[in-house]
């Protein structure tokens, strides 16, 4: 299984352990609400939801009566995907996972997108995590320009400190972000406390910043990679 499809099948999982969806659903969640993933097809989705009913962690139901009142002569009736009790089990141990993956650009997001059902201590490993991998990353941008400073025109230069820029923010904002989990802050500065349901930084739904909040990583200028 690729990283992506792993990224894919956690995803999946998180949205419906909030509630029942059928494929269209899940692939405007993961397109537009999550920001997790560019555009796919449903080429890619049904595969992985075949293979998370396969592994028992979904069940397919039929539509509901509402929606499929008057389906169109040979159209199929929409299958509505809900998470088992094995799927949640299975979801709560991925979710709890701390390991390098996590820290990944796009694994990291997805995981981010879900912290509003993680842990407080696992969020904190995962941040942490994060941060040291990003500081190893602009460490060695940093030497790989003083390498080859003289030897870069002036546009292929400023490409480098772009991508340089980009990860000096995201550090300064798994600062704020580490600082406010340690204060037993959530994202919007109030006192968090009970429950691992209650002690959010994104609220129920795992929204991700918005576009622009989180600097991307993956730029041209990350050579270093």
């Amino acid at each position: 299984m690729s990283r992506r499809s792993g990224i894919l099948e956690f995803a999946v999982l998180g949205l419906l352990r909030e509630s029942p969806m059928h494929g269209y659903e899940l692939r405007k969640r993961l397109n537009t609400s999550l920001g997790v993933f560019r555009a796919f097809s449903y080429g890619t989705l049904y595969p992985c939801l075949k293979t998370l009913v396969a592994n028992g962690w979904l069940i397919e139901e039929p539509g509901s009566t509402h929606e499929d009142a008057a389906p169109l002569a040979g159209r199929r009736a929409k299958i509505v995907y809900r998470l088992t009790a094995e799927g949640k089990e299975h979801f709560e141990q991925l979710l709890s996972q701390t390991g390098p993956d996590a820290y990944e650009d796009e694994h990291f997001a997805a995981r981010f997108a879900f912290f509003g059902q993680t842990s407080r201590d696992v969020r904190m490993r995962v941040l942490e995590g994060r941060r040291s991998r990003l500081e190893e990353r602009l460490e060695k941008m940093h030497a790989s320009l003083a390498r080859t400073r003289e030897r870069l025109d002036d546009y292929t230069l400023e490409l480098q400190r772009h991508g340089m820029e980009s990860v000096e923010r995201e550090v300064r904002w798994l600062n704020e972000l580490i600082e406010s989990e340690r204060a037993g802050r959530d994202l919007k500065g109030s006192a968090s406390g009970g429950s691992a349901q209650q002690d959010t930084t994104t609220g129920s739904t795992g929204g991700l910043p918005r576009r622009g909040d989180t600097p991307r990583t993956d730029t041209p200028g990350d050579t270093a990679t």
